[in-house]
């Protein structure tokens, strides 16, 4: 394969002259662990492997592009949170971030509960054997058939997220002859350092009930009134990808002061209190995300000294690490197409996905890294601008990145940190087919999610 230089953009003098991209790292070749799943290393050949096993077999055996899996490295943070809570808290998987039956059975031998959204995300965990009393059901819009499927099937909680819900719950338990465990998400009015999209503490946004007005106060009063319900505690969720934990301090605050007045108005002490998640991860080396020993120490003290001050029993704590989890243990594999400098601007990388496996530039403006896998360089590094193949000027994966100014089609390269919302959003824009997922460890690789194939979009055009 020819690798000839391509005329590139910015090096690194014009990168300084513009005064808003930083300078490019010491060595391209160089996978920082902060971003990279644990097992990624270099081989002496220079190509990048995961598990033992290098990517260049990885995508002649499935193509590209693909998310690649680290099965070890998701293992060791699920057991990272539930030894970092202990016995005396519940760990909740948030199941939006990715899921997939062989996900529920990891996440069911390492103790870990599961939080679901959706019929479907029920019908996976379900399916795959996690026990009902360990699955909690979230969602602002839950219908009729989910919720009576879900209390049928035995969650362990559902998380009532209206006045109308609290209702539609209990009526249903009720005709079914049960009493449904439930918690009363509120909104806590805390500003979370995040994007405005994945901020869901504030008043204005479609979860929950506020805490101001006393409207949380009413929901509690009609739970405890409801014969279909068993109210077993509160949840405030703040947002996701946050680094800050004066957040969840002051949520904290607010959701103890709702239990300190549920006990004097009510005489009952509710016995659980749900943190959310929303626990930020690295994408690129500039973020600094806590350890779970960090965060289970901070949230545990917090909720203990503010519920001592309330003279509060300190409840059962729950968290739920999605993102945290699987975010870090992946990376999507792409193989370069073009290479497309543009005097005195950057050059253009253009890869065989894009926003159709990952929106999150797009949507969020989300930054991430990248890097070359099959191969090292030495060549000077280039400005890049990593994009897909979509008739879609904002089909952007990588904002600007450095890359080798030798990059030529065929290379291919990984962006890591993609375990977290790019398989969950992906689509098939384009009619674009979505990619496997790849689950690698101790030198074995297996599809869990087989890439989709046109026969199975054509399986649901009925002409």
């Amino acid at each position: 394969m020819s690798r000839s230089a391509h005329p590139a953009g910015p090096r690194h003098a014009d990168v300084l002259t513009e005064g808003h991209y930083a300078a490019p790292p010491a060595d391209l070749n160089t996978l920082d662990p902060k971003v990279w799943a644990q097992t990624v290393a270099r081989n002496a050949d220079g190509v990048v492997t995961v598990g033992g096993v290098d990517v260049k077999r990885l995508a002649e055996e499935y193509g590209t592009p693909a998310y690649i899996l680290d099965e070890t490295d998701f293992r060791a943070r699920a057991r990272a949170w539930r030894t970092a809570f202990g016995a005396g808290a519940d760990v909740f998987y948030a199941g939006k971030a990715f899921l997939s039956r062989a996900v529920v059975r990891w996440l069911h031998e390492e103790g870990l509960n599961l939080d679901v959204c959706s019929g479907g995300e029920l019908a996976t965990a379900l399916s795959a054997g996690m026990p009902a009393e360990r699955i909690a059901f979230h969602g602002n819009n839950k219908s009729a058939e989910e919720i009576q499927r879900a209390i049928e099937a035995g969650v362990g909680r559902i998380v009532l997220d209206s006045f109308q819900e609290i209702v539609r719950v209990a009526h249903i338990a009720q005709s079914l002859g049960k009493r449904q465990k439930v918690q009363i998400r509120i909104t806590v009015g805390v500003e979370a350092h995040t994007h405005e999209f994945i901020a869901t503490a504030h008043e204005d946004q479609k979860f929950g009930i506020p805490l101001a007005g006393g409207q949380a106060a009413e929901a509690v009063r009609r739970a405890l009134q409801l014969d279909g319900l068993q109210l077993i505690g509160i949840h405030s969720h703040i947002g996701s990808q946050i680094f800050d934990m004066s957040g969840f301090e002051v949520a904290a605050h607010r959701v103890v002061g709702l239990l300190k007045d549920i006990r004097d108005e009510h005489g009952v002490e509710l016995p659980e209190i749900d943190l959310g998640g929303g626990l930020g991860i690295a994408y690129t080396s500039d973020d600094d995300p806590r350890e779970p020993h960090e965060i289970a120490k901070a949230l545990t003290e917090i909720v203990t000294r503010e519920c001592e001050s309330a003279r509060l029993r300190t409840p059962r704590i729950s968290v739920e690490p999605g993102r945290a989890i699987v975010g870090p243990t992946a990376f999507t594999l792409y193989e370069v197409g073009t290479v497309k400098p543009l005097e005195g601007l950057r050059t253009y990388v253009s890869v065989d996905g894009g926003m159709s496996d990952n929106i999150r530039t797009a949507l969020y403006d989300a930054e991430y890294s990248v890097a070359l896998v099959s191969r090292t360089s030495d060549a000077e590094p280039m400005l890049a601008r990593v994009v897909g193949k979509h008739c879609e000027s904002g089909d952007i994966v990588v904002k600007d990145a450095f890359l080798p100014a030798d990059l030529a089609p065929g290379d291919l390269v990984a962006v890591p940190a993609t375990g977290a919302y790019c398989r969950s959003m992906a689509s098939n824009y384009n009619h674009v087919l979505r990619p496997p997922v790849v689950a690698v460890q101790d030198g074995e690789a297996r599809v869990i999610v087989r890439r989709e194939t046109e026969e199975d979009l054509l399986r649901l055009d009925v002409g």
